[in-house]
């Protein structure tokens, strides 16, 4: 036990955290492939490492470090892994505008090894925020998926998919960025509200609406709906497309609103999806009149090399000067856009790799999967069941996983490396096997790279160890935590890719954390200047003040609100904490604690009933992963119940000697080292800093509290002597008395009698009697209290008057004031509130105040 002149005067963070983050071992948190304990394998998140760890971040990694240190606690073998998901876009722009250069001034290999460098670069500096905010990783089972052990699993998996046929190559319409460059998921397509032009003209006699002209080269059809009588007459013919000249087939379809501008509409290769279903329900043409640049094609004759928008506005100029265009109206609309840079996606016809999506089999093991909060499942099935195309895997880009395929240049024939050889990059190596179909050794590889999501999606096989020979040690792991936002991406592809490689769910549970919002109540942009970085956060409160934020901002799955205020909240509790340990220490430190102390005073014992409860809540809480209501009980129980009532209870008997005082702090140690444990998982520095003081060894290596303790009488006799202490410190503050200044003599009639230690009377300072009779008092009217605005509202000149009546009454009638009173020569109303007597109560002839506290009496009879 730390002597209490040693204790700090005031908890500094600064040198708290530091100092324990110099002392913990990473290897205190490995995970034990060897261990006998239940395992509990984490699919951590893995960040894109932009060299920033934003707050949306820090609250999902406090999530899991809450429950993974929870978990070691309570005796399970905890992975808590780090991943870094490194290829993508972002990258690439970023190396491109550093180095002043686009990815076509150098070689595919050095602007690859432009990007990993500037990737371990950013993840150098995120693992310091990590440490900093003291997460409990295992850092031996860190990953990168740049890195070739890793994806090599990812070449590994696709060789697999390929092989079972979840995997195929085709042309088929995708969603394609022309200022990426790259096709992107339906995933990735993020819907925006903005406003266009629907412009009406002349189709060769017919009245067509569109919003985008620049497609009428691309037309390949005209649709209608076969009810609409105003078009039967067109059924099975043709129609020349305006400008251009070909002609064009007129279809029937019932999926053409009538309502819709004219009617009739164009079907355009390709203008959005209903097109693409049109175009594959009719077997119409295909006319390609946008390139993978965004540029007009040959087929848009003279309009060729133009952008969509310049095509746009030389077209309707065009239709103006034939004078075609017969009007235009404004019409709200919601654009697909690319989710990285919000350009307007094109629909183009692509040769691209897809993964077959198969609704039944995700739903299936989707289902398998407990789901935190549970309505998040919803989310998942009305994404598979919205699902209309296959997962488009191919992008045009250079920093990601090659594809690991060649092309025979004679026949054509595909060609893949053995399992065994992966890594491979098909750009740089041929393959060691002539093709298997014509014998040439000639190939040219595959210049495509894979989305990105191929790789996180199978973080979960790698870090429960998959190496291809069949089902993973580790497999499948505990939880995945993760955003709400992420759901039709991350957990959506993980379960498919799971499903397909294992035929298991990936997962036994799923936690989803919801989105971290700006003071304002808008997501965090820098646009509308509203980022919080937590390194700002950390420099001025500390890495515990801002896992509780996480912890109470929000219950699990919801969004949260971040707010300066509730950090400093959670700052002040740590001070507040603080001080109940000096206090507790010190009288630890005076003659030590007595493990073998019998409790039996009614404070300790109730003091004992309300830990056991809160213990109850807590960890109940903590499986349910519903971490707000649990450091709201860790925080209630500190604050109200043993800083506010019991220690101010029990304060008279720790500064005296006995075997009562041995009790009080017995179960103060108790209570105090209860409170260090469940407060490991939230604030890991300050809980160890606080049991450094109180018990040898870390907090951090300590089970979870299992303490019980069932006392109800000491629970229902505690609560009244807590409640009537308050009543009197009341008393005394609405008498201008100092909280110890000596009362008197209070009595308190209770429905039994209390042996309370004397704890009651040393607390208020006042000689305390109990006693189970009923209190006679005798209770006379000394004062008449009247309410002035109510009076004077009510009778303005004659308010003197009224009072002097009402002072007349007798007794019982200020008691059960009559409905009129007479003055001034008149019955008048009685209002409502007008005034209230005012008693004063004799106690065997002595005059005492009397306080109400539930079926209890307290009378005060002041020296």
């Amino acid at each position: 036990m730390v002597p209490s002149d040693q204790l700090p005067k005031n908890y500094d963070f600064a040198e708290v955290e530091e100092r324990w983050r110099k002392t913990w071992r990473d290897e205190d948190n490995y995970f034990d492939k060897h261990s006998k304990k239940p395992q509990f394998v984490i699919d951590t998140p893995p960040p894109y490492p932009t060299g920033n760890f934003h707050i949306g971040n820090a609250l999902n990694w406090c999530y899991i470090d809450f429950f993974a240190r929870y978990k070691r606690m309570k005796g399970f073998n905890v992975m808590f892994p780090q991943g870094w998901d490194c290829h993508g876009l972002p990258t690439e722009v970023k190396v491109e505008e550093i180095n002043k250069i686009t990815k076509n001034d150098v070689s595919r290999e050095e602007f690859r090894k432009m990007c990993r460098d500037l990737t371990i670069k950013n993840i150098e500096a995120m693992r310091i925020t990590l440490r900093k905010m003291a997460f409990s990783t295992d850092w031996s089972n860190e990953y990168i998926t740049m890195m070739p052990n890793y994806y090599s699993k990812t070449q590994l998996s696709f060789l697999r998919m390929l092989k079972s046929g979840y995997i195929y190559q085709s042309e088929h319409p995708v969603n394609y960025c022309t200022r990426c460059e790259t096709a992107i998921a339906f995933a990735e397509v993020a819907y925006e509200d903005r406003e266009t032009t629907l412009n009406f003209f002349d189709f060769d006699g017919v009245e067509i609406a569109t919003t985008r002209p620049e497609l009428l080269a691309a037309c390949v059809a005209v649709a209608v709906h076969p009810a609409d009588e105003r078009y039967h007459k067109l059924k099975g013919k043709s129609m020349k497309v305006p400008l251009f000249g070909h002609d064009v087939p007129v279809v029937q379809d019932e999926a053409v609103d009538p309502a819709f501008g004219s009617g009739a509409v164009m079907i355009c290769t390709f203008g959005d999806k209903q097109d693409v279903h049109w175009w594959k329900q009719h077997n119409l043409a295909l006319r390609k009149a946008i390139d993978r640049q965004g540029k007009m094609t040959d087929v848009a004759g003279k309009y060729k090399g133009m952008n969509a928008m310049e095509c746009r506005k030389a077209i309707l100029a065009d239709m103006k000067a034939q004078n075609i265009l017969r009007k235009q109206e404004k019409l709200a609309q919601r654009v697909g856009t690319c989710w990285r840079c919000k350009t307007p996606i094109e629909i183009l016809s692509e040769r691209q790799w897809f993964v077959k999506i198969k609704p039944e089999e995700i739903q299936k093991a989707a289902h398998q999967i407990t789901w935190y909060p549970e309505h998040m499942l919803r989310r998942m099935e009305n994404w598979v069941d919205m699902m209309e195309w296959d997962w488009c895997i191919s992008r045009q880009r250079i920093f990601a996983t090659p594809i690991p395929v060649w092309f025979c240049t004679r026949c054509g024939g595909m060609v893949v490396p053995d399992e065994k050889d992966l890594p491979v990059d098909p750009t740089l190596v041929q393959p060691k096997h002539p093709c298997k179909k014509c014998g040439s050794t000639s190939f040219s590889g595959e210049v495509d790279v894979l989305d990105t999501w191929m790789d996180s999606s199978i973080s979960v096989l790698n870090v429960t160890g998959w190496d291809g020979s069949g089902k993973p040690p580790y497999f499948p792991a505990q939880i995945r935590p993760q955003g709400h936002d992420i759901i039709r991406t991350w957990a959506f592809y993980t379960i498919l890719r799971s499903v397909a490689l294992t035929g298991m769910k990936p997962w036994d549970e799923i936690l989803v954390n919801g989105m971290v919002l700006g003071e304002d109540g808008f997501k965090m942009s820098k646009s509308r200047g509203n980022i919080i970085v937590p390194e700002d956060i950390l420099s001025k409160y500390g890495a515990d003040a801002l896992r509780q934020w996480g912890a109470m901002g929000a219950a699990t799955g919801s969004d949260i609100m971040f707010n300066w205020n509730d950090v400093i909240a959670a700052s002040r509790f740590q001070t507040k904490m603080w001080n109940i340990a000096k206090f507790a220490l010190i009288q630890f430190g005076k003659e030590g604690v007595d493990q073998k102390a019998p409790v039996t005073a009614l404070a300790d014992r109730w003091l004992l009933v309300r830990l056991s409860d809160t213990v109850e809540t807590v960890s109940k809480a903590m499986e349910e992963y519903q971490f707000d209501t649990a450091l709201k009980a860790i925080r209630e129980f500190a604050w109200d119940v043993l800083a506010d009532n019991y220690i101010e209870l029990v304060k008279g008997r720790l500064y005296q000697t006995g075997a009562s005082r041995k009790s009080a702090c017995l179960v103060l140690h108790t209570a105090f080292d209860a409170l260090c444990r469940m407060l490991a998982p939230f604030t890991p520095y300050f809980a160890e800093e606080c049991y450094s003081y109180l018990e040898n060894g870390s907090v951090h290596r300590q089970p979870w509290v299992s303490f019980t303790y069932d006392d109800e009488a000491a629970r229902k006799e505690g609560n009244m002597i807590v409640q009537v202490v308050a009543e009197v410190r009341k008393y005394k503050h609405d008498n201008n008395m100092a909280l110890n200044a000596p009362l008197g003599r209070v009595t308190i009639y209770a429905p039994h009698t209390v042996d309370d230690e004397g704890d009651t009377g040393r607390t208020i300072n006042a000689d305390v009697h109990w006693r189970t009779d009923v209190a006679k008092l005798d209770r006379a009217i000394t004062d008449i209290e009247f309410n002035r605005s109510v009076v004077g509202k009510t009778f303005r000149k004659d308010a003197q008057a009224f009072m002097a009546a009402v002072k007349a009454l007798s007794p019982a009638e200020l008691e059960k004031p009559p409905k009129t009173i007479k003055f001034n020569g008149a019955d008048i109303e009685i209002p409502a509130d007008a005034f209230t007597p005012r008693f004063s109560y004799m106690e065997e002839g002595a005059k005492v105040d009397v306080l109400t506290v539930g079926d209890v009496i307290v009378t005060i009879a002041k020296k």
